[in-house]
Order: structure tokens, then C-alpha cells, then sequence
């Protein structure tokens, strides 16, 4: 009977867990990290590096928003989906309502018809208090002009501007904060970013994607940018609640694994991204067969390693994909490489696996908050050493960082195996990640630094002749 009674324990346990991750699904995705990036020199002309870096906690300290009570503020989004730009903003959104503000948000492109996606998430947000109205609506322009602060999120945003708002554009610029999360160059149209310069200000993920938009706009289209604002991405308190639950982590890792095929003491390496060519999973792959090749050449002893590719459309597999799984099949690794669909909860594959593959190609990531959220869980990064990410792992510290492209391929390699063979190093990486995510990657120093800049950019409106 005893034995009974333990046994429903443990399985009440593991369901309230997984009911709770459900429940937070929804915060997870939007604390998804930003997967994007950006390029431009003009010697009269410099990005306002404004680093908002918070000293040692207080312990009971005001919200650094709450002067956004009451504040109206429409939030411009160029779709609603599942990607880091979307979500990241509706993050804003609840962290705003949170003290009160009014917030209203539009979608500028939107699919003809019903999208399941889209009807959920605007669902999420009504249940939160925010209101959603149609983009080329009145409504949406009267709000535009009436409303203390305007957001427009990433560059494509920027077409909505002329398109609804039209010879009314001057009185709404000086209230508009340009959210930018783009760092590829096709994003450089005139079309889209023409009203740049005078906005309030713009707001960037790391500093190296503002000085790639400095220069870009300079070179490319001959415009300056407004005051810029680098603003590090944090982890949510609903992530960082799992990621500091050593039971509901156990947990998920077994759940993860079991559903995986894999041993508890089995290595994974995982990647978590949409899968496309620019996140580098074709270049993991190839890393990974290698380090399996090193790890038999060298006759290494070491437990049993797979690789975990999360973000798969298992409904519409691409030829992208199509041609990971050939690689695979083609290298007889079927056993070892597991594709995963796209999911809003990322939690239990940071609970499941031992490291951490960022490997964004070309420019790297605007910032990458899947990194700061897999160092939350204490996994150590392997990353590019390009964009955002050089800004949040310390290579040889808190993970390992190697070239784009095919250059990398054997670094990564190697690193693979380095840290396959030296546990305490993965040990001392993910806890020194850790520490460094308890220092200036949480949701509170991202606020602070949002409310830094929401209150500059409100002064500004307030002394513009035009509002």
C-alpha cells in the first residue's frame, strides 16, 4: 500500500509538472530569443552606445516601469508568428499592461483567411488586456496619433508608416521608437527604413548589429540613423522558475529522453532554431559526424553522443530539410540524430540535453536568446563567433565560440569532442553561464534598460513642437 501511495506521488507529480509547462508555453516562446541580423560609416556620426548595466539587486525595488502607467502606446508589428521579433514584442506588451499602461497592437501583414497561429496569439494578448485592431483601419491611425508612444518592431514595420498614416507620418514620427532585430541586407530598402533618421530613437540587441545598421544605412542608402539605443535581451521569470527547479528539470529530462530513444547518461548536442540554411543545422551535422569520426580515430572513451535538431516543420518539410535528413541517412547516423518540431516550449530540451549548439552563419545573431535562456539551464554554449553571441558567451569561459561556415565545421568538431571528454569542463562552463545570465540577462535588467530608453524617448515626444 506505502509503495501505492508513492507510486501516485510520483506520477501526480509528473503530471501537475507537465501541466504546468503547458501553462507556461505561451511565456517561454516569447521569451524566445530574437534569430536575426544586420550592416553602414559616416565620420560625423556615431551610435549612442547606451550600455544599461544594473548593479547588485535590490531586494525590494520599484518596477522600473511603472512611470508607463496609464501611457497609451500602439505597438506596430510587421506579422504574428512564432518567430523572436512577434514575440519579443508581445513580451513589451505584457510587461507595459503589467503597470498599467494601454497598449494596442496592430499586425501590418496578415494572411487572407483564418491562420491558427495568428487567432492564438491575439487571443493570448486580449486575455492580457490588449487591444488589437486592424492595421489600416481609422482606428489604428486615430490610436497612432493620440498615443504617447508608438513601437514599431524590426525594419518591415517601417512600410506601415506611409501606408495608413500617410500626410499624418510627421506627427506621429517623434513619438516612435524603431525596435530593429534585422542584421541581413536585403533589409536595407529605402522603402522601409526612408523615415529613420527621424524618429525618436531606434532600439538594437547588441551593439555590434547598431554598428552594422550605422554603417549600412550610410553606405547603402545615404541616411543617418536617430539615437540608438543597445538594449541586451532577458530571460522570462517563468523560464528562469523552470530552469532553477532541480525537480521539474529531472523531470523533463527524462520525459525528453524517454520520448527520444536515449539513455540518461547519454550525450546530446542540441541545436534549437527554425531549421533553415542561415541557423547553420547542415554545418552541425556535418561537425557532429566528424567529432564521431575523431572520437573513433583517437579511441576515446566517451558515453554514447546524439545530436537533437529542434524547429523541424514536420507538417511542410523544406528542401533544406529534406537534405539534412539525406546527410544522415547518407552518413548512417539515423540513431544518433533526432529531429524535433517547432515548439513554443523550449524548457524541457534545455532540461534534456548537455550542450548547447548556436551556429548562425553569415552576420551571426542580432542577439540569440536561446543562448542566455540554455545558460539559465547552466549548458555551456558552442557558438559562432559572429553577431550578438560574441556579446553573451565568453569563449573558453562560459562556452566555446568557432568561425562561420565551412570553416568552422572542423573547430566545432573538435570542440564537440573537447567537451564530450572533459566533464567538469562542460560542468565549469554551464555554471559560470549560469552566473553570468544571474548577473545582466534577466527579465528585470531587460526592463530596466527598456524603461531607460521608453522614458528618454517620452521626453523627446513631449518637447516635439509636432505632438
Amino acid at each position: 500500500m506505502a509503495k501505492q501511495q508513492v507510486g501516485w506521488r510520483v506520477v501526480l507529480q509528473k503530471r501537475w509538472l507537465l501541466a504546468l509547462l503547458v501553462l507556461l508555453s505561451i511565456s517561454t516562446a516569447i521569451a524566445l530569443i530574437i534569430r536575426a541580423a544586420y550592416d553602414s560609416c559616416d565620420p560625423h556620426f556615431e551610435v549612442v552606445d547606451k550600455r544599461f548595466e544594473l548593479g547588485p539587486p535590490v531586494s525590494v525595488a520599484p518596477n522600473p516601469l511603472s512611470f508607463m502607467k496609464s501611457k497609451l502606446v500602439l505597438l506596430v508589428s510587421h506579422e504574428l508568428s512564432l518567430s523572436g521579433g512577434p514575440l519579443l514584442l508581445m513580451e513589451l506588451a505584457f510587461l507595459l499592461r503589467s503597470v498599467g499602461a494601454e497598449v494596442c497592437w496592430i499586425t501590418n501583414q496578415k494572411p487572407s483567411g483564418t491562420d491558427e497561429v495568428i487567432y492564438s496569439l491575439e487571443h493570448k494578448m486580449l486575455d492580457r488586456g490588449v487591444q488589437v485592431f486592424y492595421a489600416k483601419g481609422q482606428e489604428a491611425m486615430d490610436t497612432a496619433l493620440k498615443a504617447d508612444l508608438v513601437v514599431l518592431n524590426t525594419a518591415v514595420a517601417g512600410k506601415w508608416l506611409d501606408a495608413v498614416l500617410k500626410e499624418n507620418v510627421p506627427r506621429v514620427l517623434p513619438k516612435v521608437l524603431w525596435w530593429i532585430h534585422e542584421m541581413r541586407g536585403h533589409y536595407f530598402k529605402m522603402e522601409y527604413v526612408k523615415h529613420l533618421p527621424l524618429v525618436a530613437g531606434a532600439m538594437i540587441d547588441s551593439h555590434i548589429t547598431a554598428e552594422y545598421w550605422k554603417n549600412r544605412t550610410q553606405e547603402r542608402l545615404r541616411i543617418k540613423m536617430p539615437e540608438t539605443y543597445v538594449v541586451h535581451l532577458g530571460n522570462s521569470k517563468e523560464l528562469m522558475e523552470v530552469a532553477e527547479n532541480s525537480v521539474a528539470k529531472r523531470v523533463l529530462r527524462e520525459h525528453i529522453r524517454e520520448s527520444l530513444g536515449v539513455r540518461n547518461e547519454d550525450l546530446l548536442f542540441a541545436i534549437i532554431n527554425s531549421v533553415s540554411r542561415g541557423k547553420g543545422q547542415d554545418l552541425f551535422l556535418r561537425s557532429f559526424h566528424e567529432s564521431l569520426l575523431l572520437i573513433q580515430e583517437q579511441k576515446l572513451h566517451v558515453p554514447s553522443m546524439h545530436a537533437v535538431v529542434v524547429g523541424s516543420d514536420m507538417t511542410a518539410q523544406t528542401k533544406f530539410e529534406s537534405e539534412l535528413r539525406n546527410f544522415v541517412i547518407l552518413k548512417k547516423m539515423q540513431d544518433r540524430v533526432h529531429f524535433v518540431n517547432k515548439t513554443l516550449t523550449v524548457a524541457p530540451y534545455l532540461a534534456a540535453i548537455d550542450v548547447l549548439v548556436q551556429n548562425s552563419q553569415a552576420r551571426g545573431e542580432c542577439f540569440g536568446r536561446i543562448t542566455i535562456e540554455a545558460m539559465a539551464f547552466q549548458l555551456p554554449v558552442l557558438g559562432t563567433a559572429a553577431g550578438g553571441t560574441t556579446e553573451i558567451v565568453v569563449n573558453g569561459s562560459t562556452g566555446l565560440l568557432h568561425p562561420v561556415g565551412k570553416e568552422g565545421v572542423t573547430p566545432l568538431a573538435k570542440n564537440i569532442v573537447k567537451l564530450a571528454t572533459h566533464v567538469q569542463k562542460r560542468l565549469t562552463m554551464g555554471k559560470r553561464g549560469y552566473e553570468r545570465v544571474k548577473e545582466r540577462f534577466l527579465e528585470r535588467h531587460m526592463a530596466q534598460r527598456i524603461a531607460t530608453v521608453l522614458g528618454e524617448v517620452l521626453q523627446k515626444a513631449k518637447s516635439h513642437p509636432e505632438t
